[in-house]
């Protein structure tokens, strides 16, 4: 296990707050666009987040009262015109290992999303666990609108899941925008608070799971991950399994020994 707490990245911002990590994407006269270097950054620090033993939650939130406007025109597209197709596909595989590292970290992460929220912002926060909105953000998976399938970084697997594939199909052939009030309806925004309590509300919801049985949370995430390739019977055995395993830790036999004695019990990820 490693230590993170004390991560200085060059192309974004990083913030601890007790055991939760902030993440602040940091261009926010431009709404906070990616670039090669952020991409290849986040990826290596969700990566790192799978051995971090001082981090428990993620909370990816918006800078400058919006979230993320997606790759940038001039550092990004641009270029990309001029690569030939190896080079275009290092950089496909590259942007959707950053959605693998996020699912496989191990760690809670909850998107709060403020403003625009399109582009790679919008398949930031649907590769999160928990979305938090405001109800002036705006969220598009706007590949088509500049030539592309809708199909980039898992939206074409990830985003029927959690809102179902005829509104899924509408957003990613469309491009257009979705609100806070229709995400929250389809269950894509798990609720939408004021824009003042964005950051607080996150936060306290991520220090929950961060005290929490983290070992079993990153179970959990694991389970909710694999289980849409499996068949049912094979989900039920490998819950069956996760569970045996999680019987063993000394979070389960301190939960155990705190309601006997009516007591909260101090789960500290062992």
């Amino acid at each position: 296990m490693k230590s993170m707490k004390e991560l200085v990245p060059e192309h974004f911002i990083w913030e601890m707050k007790g055991d939760v990590a902030v993440i602040r994407l940091n261009r926010p006269e431009r709404k906070n666009p990616l670039t090669f270097e952020s991409y290849a950054e986040l990826r290596d620090t969700f990566r790192d987040l799978a051995y971090a033993s001082d981090v428990h939650a993620v909370v990816f939130t918006a800078n400058g009262d919006n979230f993320c406007s997606g790759g940038d025109v001039h550092e990004i597209i641009g270029p990309l015109v001029g690569r030939d197709m190896k080079g275009l596909l290092e950089f496909t595989r590259m942007t959707g290992d950053l959605v693998k590292a996020m699912l496989n970290c191990g760690k809670p992460i909850i998107a709060a999303v403020d403003g625009i929220c399109v582009g790679a912002g919008a398949i930031i926060a649907m590769a999160s666990d928990i979305r938090f909105a405001t109800p002036r953000a705006s969220t598009a998976f706007l590949f088509t609108r500049v030539g592309l399938a809708g199909c980039d970084m898992g939206a074409c697997a990830i985003l029927p899941r959690i809102i179902g594939q005829g509104r899924a199909a509408d957003l990613l052939y469309s491009g257009r925008s979705m609100s806070a009030e229709e995400g929250l309806q389809w269950g894509f925004y798990n609720r939408v608070v004021a824009p003042e309590s964005l950051i607080d509300d996150a936060l306290a919801y991520a220090t929950r799971l961060a005290q929490g049985p983290t070992f079993g949370h990153s179970i959990t995430k694991t389970q909710l991950n694999q289980e849409w390739s499996m068949s049912l019977e094979q989900a039920i055995e490998s819950e069956a399994q996760a569970q045996a395993i999680c019987m063993q830790t000394n979070d389960f036999e301190r939960a155990y020994h705190a309601f006997v004695a009516k007591q909260k019990p101090e789960f500290k990820g062992d």
